[in-house]
């Protein structure tokens, strides 16, 4: 019987089979890294606002505390945007005229709610409480970054699960004292013993011992987190 396909085809094949390995496999690295960029996380954005607020005048150079505008961060699930209102408490007094707050002042006056970008926003099929890691002793700076250095908050992780996992598979790395979550630039060597001696040698053995004394059991099944 003669031969139907020319030796070539036996090549071709193996070239076919092999290429469209390595093609699906390509394909799905891209996708893996497409899914990480900040082009798809929005890391590093900057959103627009209705007002450029500067967490970085206000926190670092004015020393206004975390809670002071974000009041329900201890108590509830969402850390709470202010009203209007907490911002007059200081804008009633100083700067007054400025142009660029006049959002502000005619928010106040008429009453209308100012319409906020949210930049930290995890998916809809996800539950996140923040009292409860606020309690558990994971300060603002570990999820936000360093706000207090930033002119317009941006978004500083990826807020992907694997981001989430990697804390609550090693808490140790990432709790400190209750009393220290609103430090922007916390360090274990800020903690002092009676004697205003430095009380740990590094993070994992601060971690390690809050980790007992806080009895956090960080959750790793679906439903913690799915509900």
């Amino acid at each position: 019987m003669p031969q139907i396909f020319h030796r070539s085809f036996n090549t071709i094949s193996l070239v076919s089979i092999y290429g469209s390995v390595f093609l699906l496999g390509g394909v799905g690295w891209a996708m893996a890294t497409w899914v990480r960029s900040p082009y798809a996380t929005n890391v590093g954005v900057a959103r627009d606002q209705p007002i450029p607020f500067s967490h970085q005048h206000h926190v670092s150079e004015l020393g206004i505390d975390c809670r002071y505008c974000h009041t329900s961060v201890e108590d509830s699930s969402f850390a709470g945007i202010p009203p209007t209102k907490t911002c007059m408490n200081c804008h009633s007094q100083i700067w007054q005229g400025s142009a660029m707050l006049e959002p502000v002042r005619d928010s106040y006056r008429t009453g209308k709610t100012l319409t906020w970008e949210r930049v930290h926003k995890v998916g809809d099929f996800c539950y996140f409480n923040h009292s409860i890691h606020v309690k558990k002793g994971i300060g603002c700076s570990e999820c936000h970054g360093r706000v207090d250095q930033m002119p317009l908050v941006r978004q500083e992780n990826s807020l992907l699960m694997e981001w989430c996992l990697d804390c609550h598979r090693a808490p140790e790395k990432h709790v400190r004292p209750r009393d220290l979550i609103y430090k922007m630039d916390f360090t274990y060597k800020d903690v002092k013993d009676a004697d205003g001696r430095q009380k740990y040698r590094d993070q994992e053995e601060m971690g390690k011992a809050l980790v007992e004394e806080y009895q956090i059991r960080s959750k790793l099944s679906c439903n913690a987190c799915h509900r």
